[in-house]
């Protein structure tokens, strides 16, 4: 636990390597650590990696701090400053945080190796993409009663139900997932998320190396022509970039782990060699 701006901020370890994989969840993920654990197991025998559970998020403080993409970025940063974590880094964005692993390419280029987007989001991906703010509202509201533990199927999720958590995971899941649904962080994002996208979509996309990981668009709102196409054209934009289409639905790190992680060690191999020659 790091203090950020009078806030805790939860940072989870593991692994030594000499590269440092930061992991950055999507909108709504109740426990990041846990969510993301599948696949950064696999990877941890050859990297340090690294995940920070923005406020809001699994045992992080809940703020009422605003979620323009300069302060999430900020708060991000200065986390990792705090818990002694140097880059550069490579950044792991599922879904919404693509926003965010942008804007830090942008802004701090020199720190970012690598974009290595989990079905990320891109600027365009909002582009017309309907929001229903009210019935969201709702939701929390039924959330912050506790009305969500009437219904024990919502806290299945595809990490308890296909990843490899123990049964002791998956319990301090569910347990998260009852504290940490649609807190006032995650409204505050889904109320910014257009306007910080169309923020970074206004300036260059970074110059850095992206592989992109897209799924069948199953979970992101979109059908799968529409996101496969907005993946495609993200990579054809970019000088060195990659894309790998899978079959998976939205939480690809919890259903194709094992293939995603060889294809992570595979490029990150490839990208050593060439950074050397």
């Amino acid at each position: 636990m790091v203090t950020v701006y009078g806030h805790k901020i939860h940072i989870y370890e593991e692994g030594s390597g000499k590269k440092t994989l930061v992991f950055m969840s999507g909108g709504g993920t109740a426990s990041p650590t846990l969510d993301f654990k599948s696949l950064y197991s696999l990877l941890s025998d050859q990297y340090h990696v690294v995940v920070v559970e923005k406020t809001g998020y699994g045992f992080s403080d809940i703020t009422n701090t605003s979620r323009d993409i300069a302060t999430v970025l900020s708060e991000t940063r200065q986390a990792l400053k705090n818990a002694r974590i140097n880059g550069p880094y490579i950044l792991l964005p599922h879904s919404m945080s693509g926003i965010e692993a942008l804007c830090w390419a942008q802004k701090h280029p020199e720190e970012i190796e690598a974009i290595v987007g989990l079905d990320m989001a891109t600027p365009n991906a909002y582009d017309g993409y309907p929001i229903n703010f009210p019935l969201i509202k709702l939701a929390a509201y039924a959330a912050n009663r506790g009305m969500t533990r009437w219904i024990p199927n919502l806290a299945e999720n595809d990490a308890i139900k296909y990843g490899s958590l123990t049964d002791d995971e998956k319990a301090l899941y569910r347990s998260i997932f009852y504290n940490r649904t649609l807190t006032t962080n995650m409204l505050n994002e889904i109320k910014m998320i257009k306007q910080n996208a169309k923020r970074i979509g206004k300036s260059t996309i970074p110059e850095t190396n992206y592989l992109l990981f897209s799924s069948n668009g199953e979970g992101t709102g979109c059908s799968e022509k529409k996101w496969r196409c907005i993946q495609r054209d993200f990579v054809q934009s970019t000088k060195k970039g990659k894309l790998i289409e899978l079959h998976y639905s939205h939480y690809i790190h919890n259903l194709g782990y094992d293939r995603i992680a060889l294809e992570i060690k595979n490029y990150l191999e490839v990208l050593d060699q060439s950074l050397e020659n």
